[in-house]
């Protein structure tokens, strides 16, 4: 049997055929006379046939740990043997291998959801088949109906795993360098409402229904949606005016309570009468358990994301009010704390930011008019003085 033109496996001691992706690889063991030889041929991932020999080996088995250790060391090899798995396979070997206990189980599910879309772009192709216009192709084709910022996670996640098979010489060459990211547009809306409009919202909501209560707390508090949507009865306590932010609920994998964003996160918000008043009505006509999200419906389910932000745009429209996402609201309810002259402290505090300069830097153009605004109280109060 011949593998290869010029490979008389007659003469081989021991031969070995293992199934290689890209072809075929023989490895013969032949004495030379004192020494040992072991002969490795291959076809690589552009189909041509090479060989590896080597001799001098004075026993037979060091010829045998040679030829496997160079079977799993060299790059031609590497790539005949792994260069035809597909991209999918490699990615979720890899994230398996190097991210399931080395990340939070949140960013593992962006890698495992990364998994999901690569699945849908492309399919079984092979690494070796990759090239960087198929990759730019695939990337456009998934910017068709995702943000950008999706776009540069996927991009970025595939890419990480890409260099890899790279460094293992499964690849030559990186098909992902100068990728251009694109992404669908997003329609422009305000950051904030302002205080008129974010007055009329609040006295407009049925907080005896899930998704308006939702809306109410997030205008009235500040809090993060995980936040809100975590909130269980122990976690209020309606006589002092208080709710306790201890956890958060996963509402994007559905994994239950987790830890609070930072540790910092862990404080609490102080309520008015009214907000009282409607939270002890709302817990009336709803029944939960000690430890159930008083936020989550009959059929235990959490609205998500795009569930809350759907319920507050078609209220907002009703109302004639601008657009803006839930997240919005916790800005908006920031924006106005700080123009009522509460102190950048005690915002930073309330909205559980891990230090000032979060705060600081996010709401720097309301901090930079009210600075101009002291100023002129300033010079007011010397001219007074001063007269």
């Amino acid at each position: 049997m011949v593998l290869f033109s010029g490979i008389d496996q007659s003469r081989c001691q021991k031969c070995a055929n293992i199934s290689a992706l890209g072809g075929k690889i023989m490895v013969s063991y032949q004495k030379r006379g004192n020494v040992w030889q072991y002969e490795i041929s291959y076809k690589d991932a552009d189909g041509k046939y090479k060989k590896l020999r080597k001799s001098g080996f004075t026993r037979k088995s060091d010829a045998i740990l040679a030829a496997s250790k160079i079977q799993s060391e060299h790059p031609n090899l590497k790539t005949a043997k792994a260069g035809s798995e597909s991209l999918v396979s490699y990615y979720e070997r890899w994230i398996k291998t190097y991210k399931q206990n080395a990340v939070s189980p949140i960013t593992y599910n962006k890698y495992q959801n990364t998994a999901k879309h690569a699945r849908k772009l492309f399919g079984s192709l092979k690494l070796k088949e990759l090239t960087k216009l198929t990759y730019q192709e695939k990337l456009n084709e998934f910017a068709k109906t995702h943000a950008r910022r999706t776009v540069s996670c996927l991009h970025k996640q595939l890419r990480a795993c890409i260099l890899e098979a790279m460094d293992e010489h499964i690849i030559a060459s990186d098909p992902t360098r100068k990728a251009v990211i694109t992404g669908r547009s997003l329609p422009k809306m305000s950051k904030t409402l302002n205080y008129n409009d974010w007055a009329k919202l609040i006295t407009h909501l049925d907080t005896d229904q899930i998704d308006e209560m939702t809306i109410y707390l997030a205008a009235v508090t500040g809090m993060r949606y995980g936040e809100i949507v975590g909130l269980t009865i122990n976690d209020l306590d309606l006589q002092a005016g208080i709710i306790n932010v201890n956890k958060t609920w996963d509402y994007k994998y559905k994994t239950g309570f987790m830890k609070t964003k930072t540790s910092t996160s862990n404080r609490k918000v102080s309520i008015d009468n009214t907000t009282i008043h409607r939270l002890s009505h709302y817990l009336s006509i709803h029944h939960f358990e000690q430890d159930q999200p008083i936020l989550m419906d009959k059929n235990h389910h959490v609205l998500v994301s795009a569930e809350i932000n759907n319920a507050l745009t078609a209220k907002l429209r009703v109302l004639s009010i601008p657009r803006i996402t839930f997240h919005g609201l916790r800005h908006t309810h920031a924006s106005i704390l700080l123009y009522r002259g509460v102190s950048v402290l005690s915002v930073s505090r309330r909205l559980g930011h891990s230090n000032i300069t979060t705060t600081q830097s996010t709401y720097l153009h309301i901090i930079k008019e009210l600075e101009s605004q002291d100023k002129n109280k300033i010079i007011s109060i010397l001219n007074d003085t001063l007269k």
